[in-house]
């Protein structure tokens, strides 16, 4: 089974070397046949310059820039249309992701399950350098998700997820531009009835740069895409299931 990476990038230069690279060598060691695509949201900073180079030395990349429109949503929607392998994980451009983490997704996904999610928050997960604000409002959101669809699952707003290739073309059309898509596509998994299982996963604060996650922008488009899985789960009769 083919992996697929998606990674969106935005002005990473300071990142994208050290992320690439070591992901490649880790699912190299452990034979696993996979591709690396990078979308370049339109960076304005060097980062286009230094994924032409590493394509070089990391035969298994390749990337594309997306002219517009961009945004965290727009750029993992862009790779997601264009990936090749049989199932595909999102991942961040940052190392917050684990490369030995996505070995483990995988590895589970050959048990038989349709998507794998990580949860960084019970057994298993472990956080490093979590801002405190943060921390509170990610358990505050995603207590009310989980009350809300039921689904016994505590990391939902967690980009760092694998999906079989029909499951993300059982999940269009997509809705979401921005960080909204993490939300998104879990919750559209879950209601329309592929399975699913839940493993622990670390995430890491990144080194350099600042994060793309704006709180204050993202408030009502997180609450738009929950008002809409609602509804789909309540009064589609079923509709939308595989």
């Amino acid at each position: 089974m083919k992996l697929s990476v998606v990674i969106p990038a935005y002005n990473e230069e300071l990142s994208i070397t050290e992320t690439l690279v070591t992901l490649y060598q880790n699912l190299s060691e452990a034979g696993i046949e996979h591709e690396i695509f990078v979308t370049n949201d339109n960076s304005k900073d060097q980062t286009e310059n230094i994924l032409k180079k590493l394509t070089l030395s990391v035969p298994t990349l390749k990337f594309e820039t997306n002219n517009g429109p961009n945004g965290f949503g727009y750029a993992v929607r862009y790779g997601l249309e264009r990936f090749s392998g049989d199932c595909v994980a999102i991942m961040m451009a940052d190392l917050s992701d684990s490369p030995a983490d996505l070995i483990l997704y995988y590895n589970k996904m050959q048990e038989g399950y349709d998507c794998v999610f990580g949860t960084r928050f019970t057994k298993g997960g472990k956080t490093y350098d979590y801002p405190a604000f943060k921390l509170i409002l990610n358990r505050l959101v995603n207590l009310g998700v989980r009350a809300a669809f039921r689904h016994g699952y505590d990391d939902t707003t967690n980009a760092f997820k694998l999906y079989k290739r029909e499951v993300i073309l059982g999940l269009k059309p997509f809705l979401s531009p921005h960080f909204n898509l993490t939300l998104e596509l879990p919750l559209k998994a879950v209601i329309r009835g592929y399975s699913y299982a839940i493993v622990g996963n670390s995430w890491r604060n990144r080194k350099y740069g600042e994060s793309k996650l704006k709180l204050k922008e993202m408030g009502s488009r997180y609450f738009f895409v929950f008002l809409y899985c609602l509804i789909e789960k309540y009064f589609s009769r079923g509709d939308f299931k595989k």
